[in-house]
């Protein structure tokens, strides 16, 4: 069993599109896979969940069964920071309950499991004055190798590099990188800044995924495209 936590160097950089890549890889090449999104905010009321859109892409492109609540057991109306939309509706975003949830995914006994991240590395759960806890605590506790995603976008290289020293530093192994263009507006001298995070990350680059913007394709395709370019045997699976 194989426990992977997708991270990125800031929000916006296309963590589902890439853990949905990922996934769909994966399970092309027969292995059974589990998607966890802990928290999620930015839901839509149906029924009696709140459901999130990213959550319920993941979902859509596992194989375990999963119902949308074990893939995304936190989940909050409002599209902002999850500890502030905690606080808008009385509640507390805890540790536990991020690992609980985890817990069950574990339990489907897959050949690997993908977690999808918030925002960047170190999102806040809470920050109480007495012990502020980030979801980066959770891939801590849980010791899961994790796969960096890097929004191809002016600034992505300081943001890669520290993002990277600060996996690195809470004794993670971060196992390769993805360079991933994000926004339809292309990077200036994208090549350059290719080259120079190949330099600058020691680990692998696992897939370097463009801006699909063919208006025929849906995005269900698009992210297909995106699996195949995805390199699998730095996963060492077996």
């Amino acid at each position: 069993m194989k426990n992977l936590f997708i991270t990125a160097t800031d929000t916006d950089a296309g963590k589902t599109f890439v853990a949905c890549a990922l996934t769909h890889a994966l399970v092309m090449a027969n292995n059974k896979v589990a998607v966890y999104k802990p928290v999620a905010a930015g839901c839509q009321q149906v029924g009696t969940l709140l459901v999130n859109e990213d959550a319920k892409l993941l979902s859509e492109f596992a194989n375990c069964e999963q119902r949308i609540s074990e893939v995304n057991p936190i989940a909050l109306i409002d599209a902002i920071a999850p500890h502030i939309a905690a606080d808008r509706v009385n509640r507390t975003i805890s540790l536990e309950e991020v690992t609980l949830g985890f817990t069950q995914v574990l339990s489907l006994k897959a050949d690997v499991n993908i977690t999808e991240g918030a925002g960047g590395w170190r999102l806040p759960l809470n920050v109480t004055s007495t012990k502020p806890t980030f979801l980066s605590d959770f891939a801590i506790d849980t010791t899961q190798d994790v796969i960096l995603i890097v929004n191809m976008k002016l600034g992505c290289l300081n943001h890669a590099l520290l993002s990277y020293q600060a996996i690195v530093a809470d004794g993670l192994n971060c196992i390769a990188w993805i360079a991933n263009s994000a926004s339809e507006e292309s990077m200036l001298n994208f090549d350059e800044n290719i080259a120079s995070l190949e330099q600058l990350l020691p680990m692998p680059k696992m897939a370097q995924l463009s801006f699909y913007d063919d208006p025929t394709l849906s995005l269900h395709d698009k992210i297909c495209v995106a699996a195949n370019e995805i390199d699998l045997t730095l996963l060492s699976l077996d």
